[in-house]
């Protein structure tokens, strides 16, 4: 007899909604993929949407203690990609609450979300702090709840640096990287994202803005203040 032809989806992840197969009753053992990932795959009637939490700090190039709360981007990016290219995904969540953490290993999740074809929306909870603002402003729609705040302030490091102009210009176009990701995908002009950035009069160890959920909102930087069912709500509404 010929081979039955095998269905072009199957590397795929399994489809949260399908009924089982066989009448089994028994439970197959799954993998545990939200302690690897921190995320679930969820379904609503025939959508089927993907939940992604970046918590603690984004870890770089470098590991952080194991005491940390970290998300790392080398698991976050190709899960991104799967998620994108998986003809029954029909949508992304994103759960932020993080202090932020690397620079670039930040820009490289928000630039990878940003282009992403499929919806995606994202919610601050808690707190989407430093490099966590591209994060929140890269999905097509973004929401922050009423408690969570979110900081602005200029690119910071740690460790031995030398006193030269040139690494001053380097954090200067570091600095612009940042700026222009924001600006290109929120509706705070470079003016006024650059004030919150120097403010001195806010905070007493350091340069930059806190802002509110009702303030990120007002600034430009989030379309809504909202709640975890809002943003549900918003990304099925995308996916019809």
């Amino acid at each position: 007899m010929p081979e039955k032809p095998t269905d072009e989806r199957d590397d795929f992840v399994p489809n949260p909604c399908a009924e089982p197969q066989g009448g089994e009753n028994k439970e197959e053992e799954k993998p545990d993929d939200f302690n690897e990932s921190g995320s679930v795959i969820t379904c609503h009637k025939d959508k089927i949407i993907h939940c992604l939490t970046i918590i603690g700090q984004v870890e770089g190039h470098y590991l952080l203690p194991r005491d940390s709360k970290t998300t790392k981007y080398e698991h976050i990016i190709p899960l991104l990609v799967s998620i994108e290219e998986d003809p029954r995904i029909d949508g992304l969540l994103i759960l932020l609450n993080t202090v932020g953490g690397d620079v670039e290993a930040g820009l490289a999740i928000a630039e990878v979300i940003s282009g992403m074809k499929k919806p995606t929306v994202s919610i601050v909870l808690g707190g989407g702090h430093s490099i966590g603002i591209p994060l929140a402003v890269s999905a097509k729609k973004s929401f922050i709840a009423k408690s969570a705040s979110m900081t602005v302030h200029p690119v910071r490091t740690t460790g031995l640096t030398l006193g030269v102009p040139q690494t001053f210009e380097y954090f200067q176009r570091m600095q612009d990287r940042i700026t222009t990701f924001v600006v290109e995908h929120s509706d705070v002009t470079r003016e006024r994202y650059m004030q919150l950035v120097l403010n001195t009069g806010e905070l007493v160890m350091d340069v930059g803005t806190i802002l509110d959920g009702e303030r990120a909102v007002s600034e430009g930087l989030i379309d809504r203040v909202g709640t975890v069912s809002d943003a549900i709500e918003a990304l099925y509404e995308m996916t019809t």
